[in-house]
């Protein structure tokens, strides 16, 4: 692992993040892509940020590494690295901990590889673009990484067409691990991979994790890519952390009614039999979001009470945090979530007004 800044301590958590809000600056204003949401990473360990598209998981890995738009900005709220609050550094200093520390796999990384070069080449610019090391020591750590990573190291001097798109992931996966990081952010590692190949890379990363002590974050629309690789979860929807913890907890015993219904939608990438059944309606738009709770218009629970204000991440057991005002009725809730007719009902139904005690739905 990787060492190289003295302000690190080591008594620290990995990573930190508390009560982080990210917004975006627009012709209207400010939007809020990211809310207030905590949590922490430690050693060895691989946490899934889950939710679909648009809430605001991959602002948090931008945020993370200093890779915000020019117009995003983290507005509040801390992010430390072993105890290094990473919205002080300046870019030089940032520059220096990226890839040396926290390397990024990024979204569609496969096809991020340059055309025209080798990916040898590309591995090797990447490492003397940090290290002082000749182009002779470059080339045997990228046949050291060709073999981490489960490639023919005689390979490795191919182009990128001449790679299947599960060999050109795992390329990148070796780049990512080339300055020996001590934390990887995987966005979306397995997007547009066939289920084979998917947990071939879910696999190889649990493996990474074994051999090389790293700590690693998968951030997913899929709730059971993060089922097959985590051991900790953070669930997202519209900016907000709904529910996280320990990941067998949270399958065994949801308390959100959300992460109810991400089980329902995805089938188990081990192919178990069920009957999925999606959630009706789309997030809320960031540009008008709700005042109560961020899920109230898509989830068949709730009452005149959601539409409040959004609730507060509570303890609901051993390293298990829920955001929802009816805890106390999780065990029906269960029973009711894998009923279709139950998630029905909020597209059968008209809007009815929270001034009635009722949910308002699509």
């Amino acid at each position: 692992m990787n060492q190289s800044n003295s302000n690190f301590d080591e008594d620290a958590p990995l990573l930190a993040v508390k009560d982080a809000v990210v917004n975006y600056r627009t012709s209207d204003g400010y939007l809020t892509a990211v809310d207030g949401i905590s949590f922490e990473i430690g050693e060895d360990e691989i946490f899934g940020l889950v939710g679909e598209s648009g809430c605001g998981k991959s602002t948090v890995a931008q945020a993370i590494l200093g890779l915000l738009p020019q117009n995003g900005e983290v507005a509040s709220g801390s992010i430390q690295f072993r105890g290094v609050e990473l919205n002080n550094l300046d870019k030089r200093e940032m520059d220096a901990l990226r890839w040396e520390n926290i390397s990024l796999i990024s979204q569609g990384a496969m096809n991020a590889l340059n055309p025209v070069h080798r990916i040898s080449s590309q591995i090797i610019e990447a490492i003397q673009a940090h290290r002082d090391t000749s182009t002779a020591e470059a080339r045997e750590r990228v046949a050291e990484l060709f073999t981490i990573v489960g490639l023919d190291p005689d390979r490795m001097d191919d182009y990128p067409h001449q790679f299947s798109g599960g060999m050109k992931q795992r390329a990148y996966i070796a780049m990512s691990l080339a300055l020996d990081p001590d934390l990887i952010i995987a966005d979306e590692p397995t997007t547009a991979l066939d289920v084979i190949v998917q947990d071939q890379i879910l696999k190889r990363l649990k493996e990474l994790r074994d051999q090389l002590g790293i700590s690693v974050v998968i951030i997913s629309h899929d709730i059971s890519v993060i089922a097959e690789t985590c051991n900790r979860l953070g669930v997202m929807y519209s900016g907000k952390l709904m529910e996280y913890g320990d990941l067998r907890e949270i399958f065994a015993s949801p308390y959100n009614p959300y992460t109810l219904g991400l089980q329902n939608a995805f089938p188990s990438l081990r192919g178990k039999q069920q009957d999925l059944i999606s959630i009706p309606g789309s997030p809320p738009s960031i540009v008008d979001l709700p005042s109560g709770c961020r899920f109230m218009q898509r989830c068949p629970f709730a009452s005149q009470e959601c539409a409040t204000q959004h609730p507060p991440l509570e303890s609901v057991g051993d390293d298990h945090f829920s955001a929802c005002y009816h805890h106390e009725r999780v065990e029906q809730m269960r029973q009711d979530a894998k009923e279709r007719e139950t998630w029905a009902q909020l597209q059968d139904t008209g809007k009815e007004s929270a001034a009635t005690g009722g949910m308002t739905h699509d």
